[in-house]
């Protein structure tokens, strides 16, 4: 069971002085799976991304990687061992082109040659509906592009586990199609991804196990439909009492 484990979890903790915003959270992640990760605005689920991308330090808890702990290492570090990850908020090199933002993780976390680095950004970038764009300064981009390129960015650096932080947010019905359909494809192609979502109907198309965290405490953790009939979910993060 524990090969089949690309992430693993133990006790994970984070305070910043007397608060605890991620409490003694405990999960595994299988190979080639989604896991989404819920709960209203505060329960810590951004800084559950941090201690996993190496951004925070945990206070308390372990974490391993296929099969191998990560302590200390910077998020550059973890980037080379398989982590990628995109940001609520858009963060390109706004003054390089969309084809110059891949070149970055390519070269420096896939490690590939100059050759290598240019055909694989041109491949993300033609899976994420970016090649047209691929001259085009970053900062110029439009939301939806920008949101694109924030993914293609995390996929050019050939990532196991893909940390996708809220990047339906802010997009049409049709848009927010385009990205599950995206997701979908990264994940049959045997990328691991922990999903934070707050648009629900998207995580739920993808998603093989949903978490949910509340004050940074785990509440709830299973298959989709368990989850969002589990009463105390229901509770606290659809505001619908029993």
């Amino acid at each position: 069971m524990t090969d089949q484990m690309l992430l693993s979890a133990r006790g994970l903790t984070k305070r910043f002085g007397a608060v605890t915003v991620v409490d003694d959270v405990t999960f595994d992640v299988p190979r080639g799976t989604v896991l989404g990760i819920l709960g209203p605005n505060g329960a810590g689920k951004t800084t559950l991304f941090n201690l996993i991308s190496g951004d925070l330090a945990a206070n308390a808890g372990e974490l391993s990687l296929d099969g191998s702990q990560l302590s200390a290492e910077p998020p550059y570090e973890r980037c080379k061992r398989g982590i990628g990850r995109t940001y609520q908020v858009p963060q390109p090199f706004g003054n390089m082109t969309a084809f110059e933002n891949l070149m970055v993780p390519a070269m420096l976390s896939a490690r590939m040659s100059e050759a290598e680095a240019s055909a694989h950004a041109a491949e993300v970038l033609r899976d994420c509906g970016l090649l047209a764009q691929a001259n085009k300064l970053a900062g110029g981009l439009t939301l939806l592009d920008r949101k694109r390129l924030e993914l293609a960015r995390a996929l050019a650096g050939k990532p196991k586990l893909l940390l996708l932080d809220e990047i339906a947010g802010g997009l049409t019905e049709a848009e927010g199609a385009a990205l599950v359909t995206l997701v979908r494809r990264v994940r049959d192609r045997g990328v691991t991804i922990i999903w934070i979502e707050h648009v629900l109907h998207a995580l739920m198309a993808v998603a093989d196990q949903v978490l949910v965290l509340n004050f940074g405490r785990k509440i709830a953790e299973g298959s989709p439909d368990t989850v969002m009939q589990d009463a105390e979910v229901q509770r606290v993060y659809m505001g619908i009492e029993a």
